[in-house]
This record gives C-alpha cells, sequence and structure tokens, in this order.
C-alpha cells in the first residue's frame, strides 16, 4: 500500500489524534512514536487521545510495538486513550500487552555509577574473594592432613586419572612451548652477546633462565589455562548438578573427595613437568646457538652444566611446587563456589585461571625476593 507514516493532530482542545496510514510491517522503515509522546507531555496539556487508522495497510509486530509504547505513556501522563479507530486484532494485542501489571523492579535498570563507587564495589568484592579464598585453604589444610593420615574419603582410582591428565597428557603444550621459549631466549642472547664476542654465553642465559624461573613460571601458567580451568568446570558442573550436595548428604567430605586428590595430583607433577620444560628449553636454545655460534655440541653442553647449580635447580623446584598448589587451588576453590546455573560454569572457569596466574605473578614475586634475600 505503501510507505508507513504517523500524524498527530489536535481537533479539540485538550484531544489529540493519531492518523496511522501505510503498512507498519518489520523489517521496513518504520516512523518513531516521537510527535504523539511529545505531545503527551504535561506541559502539552492534553487529556485524551483517539487513533484514525481508515488508510492503514498490513501491520504486524511493528505497529503493535510502537502503540504499546504511545499507551505505556499515555498512562504515565494520565490521558484517556480510545481505541475504537484501531484494527480489532491490534486492540486485542495490545489489551494483551497490558493484561498483567508489569512487577516493580522487573525491568532492568541501568545505573551509571561514579568512579569512587566503582572503586569501593571493587575493593569490597576483592577483600570478599580474599576471605573466601583464605577459608578454603584452611579447609584444604584440614583435608591435607586427613589425606596424609590416610582417614580422608577418595578414590584411589580418581587419584590416578588426575595425575595422569596433570602430567602424562599436558606434554605436548609443555613441550612446545618450552621448546620454544627456549629458542628465543638464545636468539636474542645470540644476537646481543656476539656484539662482545661473548656469544658462548648464551647456553649460560637460558639455562639459567630456564632452570631458575622460566619452565616454572611457564608450566605453571599452560597448566593454570588448562588444568586449572578443568578443575573449576568439572567442580563446577558437578555443583549445578547437586553432586556436590548429594556428597554430603551420603556424609561425604566434598574438599576430601573432589579436591584434595586433585591438588595432590598437581603439586606431585608440577616438579616433573618443569624438570622436562627446563630440559626442552634448554633443547631448543642449544638448536639455536649450534646453528648461529661457532661452537661444538659439547662445548655448549660444557658450558649449560657449568651454568646451573644445585640451587638453581632445586630453587626452580620449589617454584614449580608453590605454583602448583595454587593453581589448584583457585581452580577447586572457584568450582566449590559455582553458582547454579550453566553461566555460573563458565564463569567460574574463567575467575579460575584469571585468579591462577594472578597468584603466580604475585608468588613469582614474592620468592624472587626471598631468593635475593638468601642468597639462592
Amino acid at each position: 500500500m505503501g510507505n508507513a507514516t504517523l500524524a498527530v493532530t489536535e481537533p479539540g482542545q485538550g484531544a489529540l489524534l493519531v492518523q496511522l496510514s501505510g503498512d507498519w510491517l518489520l523489517g521496513h522503515d518504520l516512523p518513531t512514536p516521537d510527535p504523539v509522546l511529545h505531545k503527551m507531555q504535561p506541559s502539552g496539556g492534553s487529556r485524551a487521545l483517539a487513533f484514525d487508522a481508515e488508510a492503514l495497510g498490513e501491520w504486524d509486530t511493528g505497529l503493535v510495538k510502537m502503540l504499546v509504547s504511545i499507551y505505556r505513556n499515555a498512562r504515565a501522563n494520565g490521558l484517556e486513550v480510545d481505541s475504537a479507530g484501531l484494527p480489532a486484532g491490534a486492540r486485542r494485542l495490545v489489551a494483551l500487552a497490558f493484561a498483567v501489571e508489569e512487577r516493580e523492579g522487573a525491568r532492568r535498570q541501568f545505573e551509571k555509577k561514579k568512579f569512587l563507587q566503582q572503586l569501593g564495589e571493587s575493593f569490597l568484592a576483592l577483600a570478599k574473594d580474599a576471605r573466601e579464598l583464605l577459608t578454603f585453604t584452611g579447609e584444604l589444610a584440614l583435608s591435607t592432613r586427613r589425606f596424609l593420615r590416610g582417614k580422608a574419603t577418595y578414590q584411589r582410582s580418581d587419584l590416578v586419572q588426575y595425575i595422569q591428565e596433570a602430567g602424562a597428557e599436558t606434554l605436548p603444550i609443555v613441550s612446545l612451548i618450552s621448546f620454544l621459549i627456549g629458542m628465543i631466549f638464545a636468539f636474542v642472547g645470540v644476537m646481543q652477546l656476539e656484539l662482545f664476542g661473548a656469544g658462548i654465553y648464551t647456553a649460560n642465559l637460558v639455562a639459567v633462565a630456564m632452570v631458575r624461573e622460566m619452565a616454572a613460571i611457564m608450566t605453571a601458567i599452560i597448566i593454570a589455562g588448562r588444568t586449572g580451568a578443568a578443575y573449576a568446570a568439572q567442580i563446577g558442573t558437578m555443583k549445578v548438578n547437586e553432586e556436590v550436595d548429594a556428597l554430603t548428604t551420603l556424609g561425604v567430605n566434598p574438599v576430601d573427595f573432589l579436591v584434595t586428590p586433585r591438588v595432590f595430583a598437581l603439586v606431585l607433577m608440577m616438579p616433573l613437568l618443569t624438570l622436562y620444560s627446563s630440559l626442552m628449553g634448554i633443547a631448543g636454545g642449544m638448536l639455536v646457538g649450534l646453528s648461529m655460534l661457532d661452537v661444538s655440541l659439547m662445548q655448549y653442553l660444557t658450558q649449560t652444566a657449568q651454568s646451573v647449580g644445585l640451587n638453581s635447580l632445586f630453587g626452580g623446584l620449589f617454584k614449580s611446587i608453590v605454583y602448583g598448589s595454587l593453581v589448584a587451588l583457585a581452580g577447586c576453590q572457584q568450582g566449590m563456589a559455582c553458582g547454579n546455573s550453566a553461566l555460573a560454569v563458565g564463569e567460574c572457569t574463567t575467575r579460575a585461571v584469571v585468579m591462577g596466574i594472578v597468584l603466580i605473578v604475585l608468588s613469582a614475586a614474592v620468592l624472587t625476593i626471598i631468593f635475593i634475600n638468601l642468597g639462592i
């Protein structure tokens, strides 16, 4: 019939007439009800509203949506609405839309918060998370004591499975990342040290960096994104399915059954993964060093062995144990704190990875300061 049009006139004092014409169909360029809403303001002096739809063509939800907006504003401004001029179908749909009153607070409110308010709420949320993490750490400590004394309830087959998932199944990604990190360190070392005729010390750079710091921290970050997230998702899904509540009902401590075996498996595997990561990083550095430096394999290996002492080795392994325990703690704590919806599982998984990486970085800084002061 034609494009949709909307016109508003004032045939009498205090009355508004909304004239509708054309096809009001979704997907077409429909006019907005703003001219009518402007006339309905208290300053306009209008007291009644009527419709003229004789020239109206085809219509669908596009028309109903506009009418609902007009009706809602008319009610808010105290106008009487005469819907006799509308099609019968449109009148029924509008009446159905207002058949049940909207509950107070049902509409989502978007409030722009001030900076200080956002800062305060963030601080309170951080304090709450820290308190919950500290409480969970205490529960885990008690559960660990029961585990070591053989009084914790868990399935040994689950423990073996967790060890395999945290250990053997992680080797491919740890191998790739560690090998590439070693190559990157070696390339940077060769490019800089060759300027001073000290290219052979690239072996020292790669070995010390991998054994003392990078192997442990890179392995921990990989584990946080892989195993820590898996722990949170697994326990969170059990929480949604009420399996955790079922364990409690059966008299089984969920921390003993679900958390402690996972933490123990990850803490047990982290030193082995870190040692393997160090070897792969050294291998990657050696590949670059032998291809870019005029040295033999025995010279490179001898220089590597002389640069790494027991302090560096055991220091890196100790860091790996700390990182592993923190990653497992973050993943399991977020899983146990998961809500009761599918959306909550995704959120707790994301928080587990973020918390794990933050705890790794913070503990790395603290341990580095302690090692420097102790001369390790």
